[in-house]
């Protein structure tokens, strides 16, 4: 439990040192809530399953899974040759805060700073006028954490698979300004123009219900399914029907762009039994995400669900006014290892 440790004790120190900065962005702002996840109590564990080796589901679970590889033998070339066993299974591997509130950090304890300077700021919810007519926006900004429970709970000791690394901030959108415009996200989504029609959005029926029901239909990728469309790869919600709604998009949103920006890797299938691989258009079969703020899903069929299910009724009634503006999820990412 010493890299448990490790890591509760670099938290707190994060937590410390916001707690000493200069200005406290509360006063100027509104209040940031939240609260640490817990470990034990918070995180559904059941969503480690289907456990399977080679093509068979040694440990099947209620949830749908991805295809893995058929044969139980994988063999490796680097750094040296090499012959194993090929397992899949879902490791919790990410952390993120999903706020309308600039520099608010719900999974640190609901702490909001001042960073200094005027980056990234303003806060907008609620109806506004959009031709005429009343409609629902939001606007949400997306804290990204290397968060590999798995190793640090040393669940298996030693095992390679798990992905070993501390705890850290890895991205944060309020310093992104490709997160705050349309017109410039179009630098690393160009393609955004061609999908931007009725019948590509109305294919995105068929991504909901297989999303629900099963896995997404990874050929969709501009689709998150029952949530809207992927592009603009940024937190500007058009249509936002509900908090956990929106956030969930905007969550789908920044993971299809790290993975543009090669700031995430595929793990999945049989491509990543060795290693990591380039996966500049996500696949969303890969993603799982389970609510941990301000009501964690913990369990039941739909505690972690994949990229674009929908919303109702497992999350009904878990996000509330003000509160529910800070969102935090837990990420779970589908890996398949070659085991030695």
């Amino acid at each position: 439990m010493m890299r448990s440790l490790r890591a509760l004790l670099m938290i707190l120190g994060l937590l410390a040192a916001f707690a000493l900065t200069p200005q406290r962005a509360e006063a100027a702002g509104p209040t940031c809530h939240g609260k640490f996840a817990n470990p034990i109590t918070d995180v559904c564990w059941s969503c480690l399953f289907p456990l399977s080796v080679g093509g068979t589901k040694i440990w099947p679970g209620n949830r749908p899974d991805t295809g893995n590889p058929a044969s139980p033998i994988c063999a490796c070339a680097d750094p040296l040759p090499r012959i194993g066993i090929s397992v899949g299974f879902w490791e919790p591997a990410r952390l993120a805060d999903v706020t309308m509130k600039p520099w608010c950090f719900p999974n640190l304890g609901g702490i909001r700073v001042a960073p200094g300077f005027d980056i990234g700021q303003g806060y907008m919810t609620g109806p506004s006028m959009v031709g005429g007519r009343s409609q629902s926006t939001a606007k949400w900004h997306v804290h990204w954490y290397v968060y590999p429970l798995l190793y640090w709970m040393e669940v298996l000791t030693d095992f390679v698979c798990f992905e070993q690394a501390s705890f850290d901030i890895a991205y944060m959108t309020e310093v992104d300004p490709l997160w705050q415009d349309d017109a410039l996200s179009g630098l690393i989504n160009p393609e955004a123009i061609v999908f931007a029609n009725p019948v590509a959005q109305a294919a995105c029926a068929a991504d909901c219900i297989a999303g629900t029901v099963g896995v997404p239909l990874d050929p969709l990728f501009w689709c998150a399914g029952c949530q809207g469309s992927m592009y603009p790869m940024n937190g500007n919600i058009p249509s936002s029907i509900g908090h956990v709604q929106s956030s969930r998009l905007a969550l789908s949103r920044f993971a299809y762009k790290m993975h543009r920006q090669a700031l995430a890797w595929g793990t999945m299938g049989s491509k990543g039994l060795c290693k990591k691989y380039l996966m500049p258009i996500m696949r969303k079969q890969q993603y799982r995400f389970q609510m941990v703020n301000p009501i964690p899903t913990v369990s039941g069929r739909f505690a972690c669900s994949a990229i674009g299910a929908s919303t109702f009724p497992p999350d009904a009634g878990r996000a509330f006014p003000a509160v529910g503006e800070d969102m935090g999820y837990l990420v779970w990412r589908k890996r398949n290892c070659c085991v030695f």
